[in-house]
């Protein structure tokens, strides 16, 4: 499988838990600040993957 698509696959990965962290930390705000903080906390951990992912996802040009 070519490298591409490997980190396309996991970049999408990451984004669909980034996006039920989110929403989990979002629903316990109300209820439980605590588990809503260390929600919150995972979803920056796994943005912060998302975001180097997207670094080594970015198509480079040649300089010219």
């Amino acid at each position: 499988m070519d490298t591409k698509i490997k980190i396309k696959n996991y970049k999408n990965k990451l984004l669909i838990q980034y996006k039920q962290l989110i929403e989990e930390a979002y629903n316990l705000r109300q209820t439980d600040h605590a588990l809503s903080d260390i929600s919150e906390y995972r979803a920056m951990i796994m943005l912060n993957k998302l975001n180097r992912l997207k670094y080594l996802d970015r198509d480079l040009k040649p300089l010219s």
